[in-house]
C-alpha cells in the first residue's frame, strides 16, 4: 500500500518534473510496483488446483481416415464447461492405447482443456495382446519401425482434420467445443518421437519436415535424438515452445534410447521458450500409471505431481497466454513442486 501511495505521489510529480532525478525516481517506483504486482499474481497461481467435484466427461470416438482406409480410435476428455476450449493431443508409447496415461487427460481436462488421446493401430496394444508372453518383446521390437512412424504422423493430421469437421457438425458431442487455433501436442516414448516429428523436428539430415502448423506448443515425454544425423540439425529449427520431460533412469528396452539420447535434445534446441525437466530416479514408466517390465525403482508419488504442475503451467502459458502461469513457470514456481535432486532448465 505504501508503495502504491508513493506511486500516486510521484505520478503527480511527473507532470511538473523539470529535472532528470525526479523522473528517474518515478520510473524506479513504477518498476517496483509492477514487479510486486507480477510476483503477487504468480504467487496466487496454482497449476495443480482443480475443483474436487469436477470430473471431465470421457467420450470414445473413432476417426475414419478414408484416404488410408484406416480407423484411429481416440478418447476425449471433455471439460464440464460447454464452451470452446484449447485442445491437447496425446500420442501413446509403443504397445499402448488411448486408455493409458489417463492421469494427464483427467487433470488437463479439469483445467479446461479438451484432451484427445490417440490410439495408433499397428503400434498399439494389438502388437502384443494376443501373443504368447515369450514372443511379445520380439513383436514390440518389430513394430518400432519407420512404417509405423509415418502412420503415426499421418494419424495426427487425420485426427486434427476430423476434429475440425466435428467441431462444425450440428448435434455432435464436439460441436463448438474446440478452439483449434490453440492446439498443443504431447506424447510419451514412441509418442514423444511422434510429437517431435509434427512440432518442428526435421529428418533425413534436415531435408524433410512433417511439422503440423496447427500445433502451437509441445510437451515431449521421454524425448530422443534421431539415429541418423546431428541433434542440432534435427532440432535447430524448432520454432514453437517445447517442454521436455525425462528421468535420470529413463531408458527403454526397445529402441535403444539411453540417457545420452534423452539429454541431447535440449542443448540442440534454439533458445526461446524451451524447457527441460529431469526427474531424479524416474524410469521410463513415470509417464504412465503403472510400472513396466524391467522397472527396478519404487515409484515416487511426487513425480506425477511435478509432471502435472509443470505441463499445466506450460499449457496455460503458451495456449492460454496466461501471464500468471508464465510468471510461475519462468520464475520460482517450479521450486514449489520439484525435489532437491530434480533438474529444471529454461532457455
Amino acid at each position: 500500500m505504501k508503495l502504491f501511495e508513493r506511486f500516486k505521489r510521484y505520478s503527480g510529480v511527473m507532470h511538473t518534473a523539470h529535472n532528470a532525478s525526479q523522473i528517474v525516481i518515478f520510473l524506479r517506483i513504477l518498476c517496483m510496483l509492477l514487479t510486486t504486482i507480477a510476483a503477487a499474481h504468480a504467487a496466487e497461481y496454482n497449476p495443480l488446483s482443480v475443483q474436487p467435484q469436477v470430473k471431465p466427461k470421457v467420450v470414445d470416438l473413432t476417426v475414419n481416415d478414408k484416404q488410408r482406409n484406416r480407423e484411429i480410435p481416440i478418447r476425449v476428455y471433455l471439460p464440464l464447461v460447454k464452451s470452446s476450449a484449447a485442445v491437447i493431443l496425446f500420442s501413446h508409447g509403443l504397445g499402448g492405447s488411448r486408455e493409458g496415461s489417463s492421469f494427464l487427460g483427467k487433470h488437463w481436462a479439469a483445467r479446461g482443456y479438451v484432451t484427445v488421446f490417440l490410439q495408433h493401430p499397428g503400434s498399439d496394444t494389438s502388437v502384443w495382446k494376443d501373443k504368447p508372453t515369450a514372443q511379445r518383446m520380439a513383436a514390440m521390437r518389430e513394430a518400432a519401425n519407420g512404417q509405423n512412424y509415418m502412420l503415426r504422423v499421418q494419424d495426427v493430421y487425420a485426427v486434427l482434420n476430423q476434429l475440425d469437421l466435428w467441431n462444425k457438425m450440428k448435434e455432435h458431442v464436439l460441436e463448438a467445443r474446440l478452439d483449434l487455433g490453440k492446439v498443443g501436442m504431447s506424447g510419451h516414448s514412441f509418442g514423444a518421437i511422434t510429437t517431435q516429428a509434427v512440432s518442428g523436428q526435421t529428418t533425413a539430415k534436415g531435408k524433410f519436415s512433417f511439422t503440423e502448423s496447427r500445433i502451437k506448443a509441445a510437451v515431449v515425454m521421454s524425448p530422443s535424438t534421431p539415429k541418423i544425423g546431428k541433434p542440432q540439425t534435427a532440432f535447430g529449427k524448432v520454432s514453437i515452445p517445447w517442454l521436455l520431460m525425462t528421468g535420470t533412469k529413463d531408458t527403454s528396452l526397445i529402441g535403444d534410447a539411453d540417457m545420452k539420447s534423452r539429454l541431447a535434445v535440449y542443448p540442440a534446441l534454439p533458445a526461446g521458450s524451451k524447457y527441460e525437466l529431469v526427474l531424479y530416479g524416474a524410469e521410463h514408466s513415470v509417464f504412465t500409471e503403472r510400472a513396466l517390465p524391467g522397472d527396478q525403482e519404487p515409484r515416487n508419488p511426487n513425480h506425477h505431481r511435478v509432471i502435472l504442475a509443470l505441463s499445466t503451467a506450460f499449457w496455460d502459458t503458451y495456449l492460454q497466454k496466461n501471464s500468471a502461469a508464465k510468471e510461475w513457470l519462468d520464475g520460482d514456481g517450479p521450486k514449489s513442486v520439484l525435489e532437491s535432486d530434480d533438474s529444471w532448465r529454461i532457455k
